[in-house]
């Protein structure tokens, strides 16, 4: 599961024709919009990147939005795969930083740990 976030302009005459447009199309949630600016912030849910990207450029071609771009995503996929990155790196942790009864006065970080503790 992909979780994003875009940002939709428009012009501000037009912002409630296209606030209507973004919550009856079912591609998004309407998250937060500004009258004055015409600025609206949404969230776009998908099985993949492929499937926001399509949701995406939908959005773009709805009536009166000038810009529709994504600003944050959320990809399940790359969290697993940096959790088991993360996961090798604390395998590689020296004994001696995690054994409780080491002072920690006791540690001289020489600029690398791998290369000085022993």
């Amino acid at each position: 599961m992909n979780i994003s976030s875009a940002v939709v302009i428009t012009e501000p005459e037009h912002i409630q024709e296209v606030l209507q447009s973004l919550e009856e199309s079912g591609l998004c949630e309407v998250y937060f919009h500004d009258d004055k600016s015409g600025k609206i912030v949404i969230i776009i849910e998908g099985e993949d990147v492929n499937e926001e990207t399509f949701k995406l450029k939908q959005i773009q071609t709805l009536p009166h939005v000038l810009f529709a771009n994504m600003v944050y995503s959320y990809s399940e996929e790359e969290w697993e795969s940096a959790a088991e990155y993360l996961q090798k790196l604390s395998n590689d942790v020296p004994e001696m930083l995690n054994d409780e009864n080491v002072k920690a006065e006791d540690i001289v970080y020489k600029g690398h740990i791998k290369g000085y503790i022993s």
